[in-house]
């Protein structure tokens, strides 16, 4: 009877101690968990704003820093309701950090992206909506987020490019400039006029209002080829007319050289055939 009372009053005792427990911590762990559901819902509201206040100004750097931004509140919001609960922050920081390293030297390639998106947003090589050429691919900046840059492709493929790979290689921005030279090349046959076949070029230039004054366009004879001619040309024009123009001066010129009579050769090979006696 004795080890019946015994074990029945130690029974009632833990009672009563995880009942205390309860009563101290059940409010804490409940405003920890209002805590943070308000919480996120400010940082998600914050980050939303900032990107259309954002999106307004730079477009380029709203999402990078928006990612960032939130990502920062939202482990600030943790340690905060860790230390709501009890939980020693000053522990709970330094498991963050060794979980970092950890996490660093497992992603040292995310690391890298990350550094990357960084420079091109201090540096500024190009912008959302510029059109570029690197690692193979020509289109437009799409997005630029933390890790990667996204292109559009002018034949409408989507690019996903590690922003480690754009800040250490070389890339060509086309958007840069508001005007860029069209560089073109014609044959004419040897026994063809030279001076008339540059008068020609050089008034369909003229003729066409998307060619600027000034710069003035140029023809020149850029070499002898094997069985041509060859007129170098340089026509300066507005970056959005560039190909454009190319593409219909193409025309133009074989309807003009054929209406003046100005041959076009092309690769061709004479064979003498000597009769042996």
């Amino acid at each position: 009877m004795e080890e019946l009372f015994s074990d029945s009053g130690k029974a009632s005792e833990l009672l009563e101690q995880g009942m205390a427990m309860v009563m101290a911590y059940a409010p804490k762990v409940l405003l920890a968990v209002i805590t943070l559901i308000v919480g996120l819902w400010l940082i998600n509201r914050f980050v939303a704003v900032l990107d259309k206040k954002l999106g307004q100004k730079d477009p380029t750097l709203n999402k990078f820093l928006c990612a960032l931004i939130g990502a920062i509140l939202k482990i600030l919001l943790l340690i905060s309701v860790a230390s709501m609960v009890g939980i020693a922050t000053t522990s709970f920081v330094a498991i963050i950090g060794a979980a970092g390293l950890a996490v660093g030297l497992a992603l040292q390639g995310s690391l890298a992206n990350f550094a990357g998106g960084v420079l091109i947003l201090i540096f500024k090589p190009f912008k959302v909506g510029d059109a570029i050429e690197a690692q193979g691919f020509l289109g437009s900046v799409r997005e630029i987020t933390i890790l990667y840059t996204i292109i559009d492709t002018f034949d409408n493929r989507r690019v996903v490019i590690p922003n480690g790979q754009l800040s250490n290689a070389s890339l060509t921005n086309m958007s840069v400039y508001e005007t860029r030279r069209c560089d073109m090349s014609f044959g004419i046959g040897y026994g063809d006029d030279i001076d008339k076949a540059k008068a020609v070029v050089l008034r369909l230039i003229q003729e066409d209002e998307r060619a600027l004054k000034d710069p003035a366009p140029m023809v020149v004879v850029g070499s002898l080829g094997d069985s041509s001619v060859n007129l170098t040309v340089r026509a300066w024009t507005k970056a959005g007319d560039l190909w454009p123009f190319n593409w219909d001066m193409q025309e133009r010129v074989k309807k003009a050289f054929d209406a003046e009579g100005i041959s076009i050769p092309f690769p061709q090979r004479d064979v003498h055939m000597i009769k042996a006696d």
